[in-house]
């Protein structure tokens, strides 16, 4: 999952998941777990929506190493910044096609006409600032490139490059922001990237797998650390 919305700018992931969906966040914090048909048991925040189901169970928290996928991870959350994740999900492949694919080298070129472009594309998140911060941020990621650093070397870093499993059992017990996410946002921010405050950070790194955050209970939780 990623960056919570608006409004919830203190809290992780799961806690803006709860915040938005129709089920009182009290009602969430006493049963973190949902039951669904297939008979797992999943992480509160996906709630019945077959789609985020399946975001649930193959993708958040199963680690990521490769550059370009960590990249388009970490700008899609930062486009979710004040809105909901799932609004996010859906038009992911909207964002691929209007951000070529979330190409570095090609994004970097990007001029003004482009960026008029991207504003004008109904398909996607429609924020000037976070159009051209992430313009910023491939020019970023190249500087490090040539620096020899690889993205995916740079983001393991935070976490010794092995994920940190830590199998919370309540909301509660899930962070909006780790030491770990605010010492790689400085250092992101330091390199030029954008919207990559230490919120945004630790979501990506949940997205990622840097992090196993899924819940004590969830039938992900007995994924192995570092596979599937």
């Amino acid at each position: 999952m990623a960056e919570p919305k608006a409004g919830n700018a203190k809290k992780s992931a799961p806690e803006a998941a709860r915040a938005t969906e129709s089920e009182p966040a009290v009602k969430a914090e006493r049963a973190p777990l949902l039951r669904h048909g297939d008979g797992r048991a999943r992480c509160f925040w996906c709630g019945t929506d077959p789609f985020y189901m399946a975001y649930h169970d193959d993708e958040w928290g199963v680690p990521e190493r490769d550059s370009r996928a960590l990249f388009e991870k970490l700008l899609l959350d930062g486009f979710q910044a004040g809105l909901s994740w799932i609004t996010i999900l859906r038009k992911r492949e909207n964002f691929r096609r209007a951000f070529d694919g979330f190409d570095p080298e090609t994004m970097a070129r990007y001029d003004a006409a482009k960026v008029e472009a991207l504003m004008a594309d109904a398909g996607i998140v429609r924020n000037r600032a976070k159009v051209e911060g992430a313009v910023a941020s491939a020019r970023a990621y190249l500087d490090l490139r040539d620096r020899g650093i690889a993205f995916s070397d740079l983001m393991w870093e935070a976490v010794d490059g092995e994920t940190r499993v830590n199998r919370p059992r309540r909301i509660a017990d899930v962070p909006a922001q780790t030491a770990q996410s605010m010492a790689l946002s400085k250092r992101l921010k330091g390199l030029g990237f954008k919207f990559v405050g230490p919120t945004i950070v630790y979501a990506a790194m949940q997205a990622c797998g840097l992090v196993d955050d899924h819940l004590a209970g969830c039938h992900c939780a007995s994924r192995k650390a570092g596979g599937v």
